[in-house]
């Protein structure tokens, strides 16, 4: 048996006896099966809180103009995030391979899912300016997403009203995880969910188990750059006209995401 990886899955559904939790639940359990260590982050039974602001930090770096980048940074240097935050900070930093499972809902990933990549994957801890793609963050290690849709795969065919479900799928898996250095896998898609029958599920079920234990027989290269990362940028370099061109939160260096 090769190397025991430690992976996280984040869940991001609000009903306990959904699909995306029985899909999760599977994985866990193929991969536990394989001597595998594994974390289930359920956001919604663990009363996490999608919404970003002031309530993310213990203390604050300008107490007069809440700029989410400068917060973050701070709150990185200072260890004051949140209880919430900070659980899943911990948790992500320990895991080789980081698992998404949510639902594809109105064409993305529903707000639960989105609060997380915006609180959790900070500025200061999971990206700084310059360490972005080959140089991310977390370079060496590995992701993927695993999502349940409404729609058949007919819909989201070439030809199909919704359009193939790449496109959708590329603000997280490109903007954000392959951003921030993870490899990310092929996504899992579990088509059709509310119109499928216990043969469907079960092949669903099974596929997402095969496709979770192959991410875990991969190489990985876990560092800890997460802890250092801060340290080789200046203060507000993310506001420095003519510097990186593509940081996740659009500041002056003119990218996309949560700012001011």
């Amino acid at each position: 048996m090769g190397s025991k990886r430690n992976i996280l899955i984040v869940v991001a559904h609000p009903a306990p006896g959904s699909f995306n939790h029985a899909l999760a639940g599977a994985m866990a359990e193929g991969l536990r099966g394989a001597g595998h260590q594994v974390t289930i982050s359920d956001l919604a039974a663990e009363g996490f809180r999608a919404d970003i602001g002031r309530h993310d930090m213990q203390g604050m770096a300008d107490p007069d103009q809440f700029h989410i980048q400068a917060e973050q940074a701070h709150a990185a240097r200072q260890n004051s995030y949140a209880a919430d935050i900070a659980r899943e900070q911990a948790r992500v930093a320990e895991a080789d391979n980081l698992i998404l499972q949510f639902p594809l809902w109105w064409g993305g990933a529903p707000a639960l899912m989105k609060g997380w990549i915006d609180r959790v994957l900070s500025y200061g801890f999971a990206y700084v300016d310059g360490r972005r793609f080959d140089t991310g963050v977390f370079k060496g290690r590995r992701a993927m997403i695993s999502v349940t849709t409404g729609g058949t795969p007919a819909r989201f065919s070439d030809t199909g009203v919704y359009g193939p479900i790449g496109p959708l799928l590329t603000p997280i898996r490109k903007h954000a995880l392959e951003y921030m250095g993870f490899d990310v896998a092929s996504p899992v898609v579990s088509y059709g969910v509310p119109r499928t029958d216990e043969t469907a599920r079960a092949a669903y079920l099974d596929a997402a188990t095969t496709a979770a234990l192959a991410l875990a027989a991969q190489p990985v290269q876990r560092t800890d750059d997460w802890r250092t990362a801060l340290d080789t940028v200046p203060d507000r370099a993310w506001a420095r006209k003519g510097g990186p061109r593509d940081t996740p939160f659009q500041t002056a260096t003119g990218s996309e995401g949560p700012h001011e």
